[in-house]
């Protein structure tokens, strides 16, 4: 069992806590939201401080989340990502960290989907030639409202671009609310296409009302609607032995302590994993 934490389970913390508390709280490495690695930088520490925390706790970064609005076209934002995709690849290069996540939303809504894939290859690939330097492989999240939001049409995307470094997250409930990808097609997949795997439960929200992510994600595994042995069981039959990141997107539990929230999100991981 290989266990990470996705730091933004614990959103308010900063980079230097976020090492010590998923250490103490019993996970092997950490998923790192990207602001934080900026934040971090911006302070004046540098890639080779982190490597120090990292190895003072004997913790792995297994990946950057994340480069988003990657299907955006125009020129500002291309150079923002550019930009994004330089410092996040150097910096995984020196703390050791193989992945960092991009995330195409929803800039090219109600087009084709020829159209989709064209214009938003035409700027990822940019930034999968940029990682290509520093032995980067990114991670593809589709988001359940995006035009990209199924795991067939990531799959489509990815050979679309005809680059090597581009493989999936595996993202229980941005797939399970998409409901367009069955854990039978995640239980097919090549299990050299994961990078990584974010464990998650939540809920949908009723017809008519507006999808708030942050409150139908507000939930440990286990009090929402997935079916989470069903997708855990999927990966599971792809021969999947990489990190399982827990994943808690909550308004609710960023204000909470920050300890118990990493406590509690370890012991549930360690509860389903081990069946």
């Amino acid at each position: 069992m290989k266990k990470s934490l996705h730091t933004k389970t614990i959103y308010r913390s900063n980079l230097i806590s976020d090492i010590r508390i998923a250490k103490e709280a019993g996970y092997d490495a950490v998923e790192m939201v990207g602001t934080k690695i900026m934040n971090f930088l911006e302070a004046g520490y540098t890639s080779a401080d982190a490597k120090a925390l990292l190895d003072k706790y004997d913790m792995k970064m297994v990946s950057i989340v994340d480069i988003a609005h990657v299907e955006r076209t125009d020129a500002e934002s291309v150079k923002r990502m550019c930009y994004e995709a330089e410092v996040f690849s150097k910096f995984a290069k020196d703390v050791g960290c193989k992945h960092i996540q991009l995330v195409p939303l929803c800039a090219h809504e109600g087009k084709a989907w020829n159209e989709v894939k064209r214009l938003t290859a035409s700027s990822v690939n940019q930034v999968l030639d940029i990682g290509k330097e520093n032995d980067i492989v990114f991670q593809l999240e589709p988001v359940a409202w995006s035009p990209i939001h199924s795991l067939s049409q990531s799959l489509d995307f990815i050979a679309y671009t005809g680059r090597d470094n581009l493989a999936m997250v595996i993202d229980f409930w941005h797939l399970w609310y998409g409901n367009e990808t069955k854990p039978c097609e995640v239980a097919a997949l090549d299990k050299n296409m994961i990078c990584n795997i974010h464990f998650c439960d939540g809920n949908r929200n009723a017809p008519g009302t507006v999808c708030d992510e942050e409150v139908l994600r507000a939930v440990y595994a286990g009090e929402g609607s997935i079916d989470m042995q069903e997708w855990i069981d999927a990966v599971r039959a792809t021969g999947y032995d990489g990190y399982w990141s827990y994943e808690l997107v909550s308004r609710k539990h960023w204000e909470a302590d920050t300890k118990l929230v990493a406590n509690t999100t370890s012991a549930v991981l360690d509860k389903y994993l081990s069946r």
